[in-house]
């Protein structure tokens, strides 16, 4: 889009808008830090849901990328990226016809899996297709969410190398549970204490199996603490690319107060639509706009940054003060760092990409409703 057909100032309410700028910072600042450690990035895109962003991280130096669903996988796939891991169990016949049929059309294509059935249903439902496929097996290190326990891990790891058409690649060991612990040490501590059944493992199954080199892990509330982990391999963060207000309240190394790595590239932009009470205003995004979930969402605009935003309903939000800060005047575009970015930009078709006051692209949202 030509930078001068339109200002952000002029969007219609309420919107995603990216910051080109603090995005890019955040992929350069993310795949140096894996970098430096030796480490692969493969980022997971059900936090932007956005093809052209993870061509952007691809470019950037990934080593491919992340997805929760099978769906998510195939509208990448769509897309011209193949690349992929399918980071959730996928355990029905009508699912696992889709991923094998996926497989035939990208090779580097991967999964977990955590669950003899499902394990037997895949390796058939290949065995059919004449094709073989890359399998992690999933450990479960605490957020008891999905995952093998630790004490039974190798028993299935031994379930999937009685099938010739499945390669066992590794583990995935996610300690969700961790990431947003607001100390940085308890957060450090905690994450190194989960994730220590997932390292013998590891290692028990790259003396079982030559094929297993991949330890797949962490997210963005962790990321520099679990590269220290020699045996990690490639971490799985999302969420740096664009961050959120809930991200952005965890600690830091630096600073414990705050999590200084990556900047708020996402921003939601909404509009004071009534001005007729007193104490507050009323703004045009309420619970469609922004997912009521995390921290709560934060006010940019440096003149208005001592005023709260609450939701207000399905389609209002409501922007108090202390009265020290002059409430914004019927029109104003407001700028809000977003409680929680994943759930929150799966409402929308796409962002606005800017650069100072210009919008310079729009990105599809195209994996948006991806979620089945």
């Amino acid at each position: 889009m030509n930078d001068t057909l339109q200002r952000k100032a002029d969007l219609d309410t309420p919107c995603l808008a990216l910051d080109l700028d603090i995005l890019d910072q955040n992929l350069r600042k993310m795949q140096a830090l894996t970098q430096r450690a030796g480490k692969h990035l493969r980022p997971h895109a059900k936090t932007h849901k956005c093809s052209t962003l993870a061509r952007r991280q691809m470019e950037a130096g990934a080593i491919g990328i992340c997805t929760a669903k099978v769906s998510e996988a195939e509208a990448l796939c769509r897309a011209g990226i193949a690349n992929i891991l399918i980071t959730g169990p996928v355990v029905t016949k009508q699912k696992i016809a889709r991923l094998v049929a996926l497989r035939a059309k990208a090779p580097a294509l991967m999964v977990v899996v955590d669950h003899p059935g499902p394990i037997d249903l895949l390796s058939t439902a290949l065995g059919d297709q004449g094709l073989t496929m890359d399998v992690l097996l999933d450990v479960d290190v605490g957020l008891h969410r999905t995952g093998v326990p630790p004490s039974i891990a190798i028993n299935l790891a031994d379930h999937i190398l009685d099938h010739s058409n499945l390669r066992l690649r590794g583990i995935q060991a996610y300690a969700g549970q961790m990431q947003h612990v607001r100390s940085y040490n308890e957060r450090k501590n905690g994450s190194h204490q989960c994730l220590q059944p997932a390292i013998g493992i590891f290692r028990a199954l790259q003396a079982k199996a030559p094929t297993c080199t991949v330890f797949s892990a962490s997210g963005t509330g962790t990321s520099d603490i679990d590269l220290d982990i020699p045996e990690l391999t490639e971490l799985q963060a999302g969420s740096y690319v664009c961050m959120d207000a809930e991200y952005l309240a965890i600690g830091s190394a630096e600073d414990n107060s705050r999590f200084t790595a990556f900047g708020p590239a996402l921003r939601l932009l909404t509009t004071v639509v009534s001005v007729n009470q007193d104490g507050y205003v009323t703004v045009d995004a309420g619970l469609k706009a922004l997912y009521r979930d995390g921290a709560v969402p934060q006010i940019i605009n440096p003149e208005y940054a001592g005023l709260r935003y609450d939701w207000f309903g399905d389609e209002y939000g409501r922007i108090t003060g202390s009265g020290s800060v002059g409430m914004p005047p019927l029109g104003t575009v407001l700028e809000l760092v977003t409680s929680h970015c994943d759930p929150t930009i799966n409402l929308f078709d796409r962002y606005y990409v800017t650069q100072g006051s210009k919008i310079v692209d729009t990105w599809s949202i195209d994996l948006r409703g991806c979620s089945q």
